[in-house]
């Protein structure tokens, strides 16, 4: 089961952090076909937001397609994003990106200086026009 995280700093806004987190968690394989994500009510007591905005992000999830809500069932994922071969805990691809950040932090780089890092690669090589 998915454990929301909410940064109220973060500018984000929270239901675009709750959708955010689902399509990580398909990305990752946390959240497979079938999977149920917790009730409005689940999230509300664990995060301590107002439950619109929980059925709002849902909404959103069901309207890209990624979800779809079961009257009295709850809301359940409807398709996989994941890719084992390349996001899996033993993917070659995400043991070489542990190995590197293993380094970074040896090295004495804080969690920003990374992101930094990371966020300025990644537009290097993936512009914003290539990203959706």
């Amino acid at each position: 089961m998915i454990e929301f995280r909410i940064d109220r700093h973060s500018g984000v806004s929270t239901y675009m952090q709750f959708v955010q987190q689902v399509k990580q968690a398909m990305r990752l394989g946390l959240l497979n076909p079938g999977d149920r994500l917790p009730s409005a009510r689940e999230v509300v007591e664990a995060t301590a937001v107002n439950p619109n905005t929980v059925h709002k992000a849902y909404r959103e999830l069901e309207r890209e397609g990624l979800v779809e809500g079961r009257r009295g069932l709850g809301t359940f994922v409807t398709k996989s994003l994941s890719s084992a071969a390349t996001t899996g805990d033993d993917a070659p691809l995400r043991q070489e990106l542990a190995g590197w950040m293993g380094h970074a932090r040896d090295g004495g780089l804080a969690v920003e200086d990374v992101d930094a890092l990371y966020s300025a690669v990644r537009d290097e090589l993936y512009p914003a026009e290539e990203r959706s």
